[in-house]
């Protein structure tokens, strides 16, 4: 019997018994049957008998999912058809997790099973360098497919925060006559109005910077390509590609670890830079600074934004020193310990304190407040820090 045809006690116990596993001897009183029955299964074979997670189970559940790729190709059908999108991206990793699958991706016919996200994209950035050819153009398909995703969800609002935010800083307030922003000059001069007249004393005038389509800021995307920063080197990809997009915005992207490497020339195709990136490895943040750093021709017209979770392998006081001549020098410095939706990971906090210390606090971003934090740089104001 299906969940929506029982009463709210039964549809408990219905929900326990998919917790839980096992039988109807475990307490429930509960039997499986049909779609229920199959989602057990699908269930059991990741969840199975000591797992440690919860569910205890009186059947041998210990085979689990095996090491073949055909069942496991079954298994990731059977999830998609069983559960909403977001639970089986959950499943789908903790499977690469607890079960040591990550290398069953390298074969086509599996990435054509597996439901596309942020998290998947990590795991096949990490699996590059093994992947045959055979799997390549497959899993390049499927990241594409994530980042259009993301593209569609984040371009536009960036696009016209930042907009707003470069037009705001390029205006002058004396400019000249045929570069008078009108509509903005009468907002600001309404209290100026003289009635007898019938017209408005402009004693403050506002317009725009002269060269409004050049190039208005630099922009340079720092970002720390260790394993545990996959999801947020995806997304600053995906946002640097948007970046660069933007006439008005010069733009740069480094990653590093041990290693440093500009990827600025394949901006206009985040698939390309993510390719071009190798998560894990160690992390030099120091040496990432000092190539940014020699890169900086306008720096009050720059903003740096370090993507780290900040477990220096290098120097740790030069790096400090290069941040600190960077901000004495006019450069907006930001510090992101993730750019992603799942919070601040695992971080280095005395370096965290040292650089709130000069100024550039350090803090996880979510990828609808990047544009926010962005323009706040851009405009030279307050870092919108989110709270805790």
């Amino acid at each position: 019997m299906s969940g929506d045809m029982l009463d709210p006690a039964q549809e408990r116990l219905r929900r326990w018994r998919l917790v839980l596993g096992g039988d109807a001897a475990d307490g429930t009183g509960c039997v499986l049957g049909g779609r229920d029955a199959a989602m057990d299964g699908a269930l059991a074979a990741l969840y199975g008998k000591g797992d440690g997670q919860g569910r205890q189970s009186g059947r041998d559940r210990s085979a689990g999912l095996g090491a073949s790729a055909p069942s496991v190709a079954r298994w990731l059908g059977d999830i998609r058809t069983y559960f909403p999108s977001s639970v089986v991206q959950v499943m789908q990793r903790d499977a690469i997790d607890r079960l040591g699958l990550a290398t069953l991706l390298l074969e086509p016919e599996m990435l054509e099973a597996v439901e596309a996200d942020v998290h998947l994209v990590g795991t096949l950035l990490s699996l590059n360098k093994a992947m045959p050819e055979t799997t390549k153009e497959t899993a390049r398909a499927v990241v594409r497919k994530v980042v259009e995703d993301l593209e569609k969800r984040l371009a536009t609002r960036t696009r016209a925060t930042l907009t707003g935010a470069l037009d705001r800083s390029a205006r002058v307030s004396r400019p000249r006559h045929h570069d008078i922003d009108w509509n903005r000059t009468i907002a600001a001069n309404l209290k100026h109005y003289l009635p007898e007249y019938r017209t408005i004393v402009p004693e403050r005038l506002i317009g725009y910077g002269r060269a409004s389509q050049s190039v208005k800021k630099e922009v340079v995307l720092c970002i720390d390509q260790s394993g545990s920063m996959a999801a947020s080197v995806v997304y600053a990809s995906v946002f640097g590609a948007v970046l660069a997009s933007m006439r008005s915005i010069n733009t740069r992207l480094v990653v590093f670890d041990t290693a440093v490497v500009d990827l600025t020339d394949q901006l206009d195709d985040p698939v390309d830079v993510l390719f071009g990136t190798q998560l894990g490895g160690g992390t030099d943040i120091n040496r990432a600074l000092a190539y940014c750093q020699s890169q900086i021709t306008r720096p009050a017209d720059t903003v740096v934004v370090l993507i780290s979770d900040l477990y220096e392998g290098g120097i740790r006081n030069e790096m400090l020193k290069r941040v600190a001549a960077m901000k004495a020098s006019g450069v907006q410095f930001v510090t992101l310990l993730a750019l992603s939706d799942e919070g601040a990971p695992a971080y280095d906090r005395e370096h965290a304190a040292a650089l709130a210390a000069l100024g550039a606090p350090a803090f996880a971003c979510t990828p609808d407040l990047f544009p926010e934090v962005m323009a706040a740089a851009i405009e030279k104001r307050p870092i919108p820090v989110p709270e805790g």
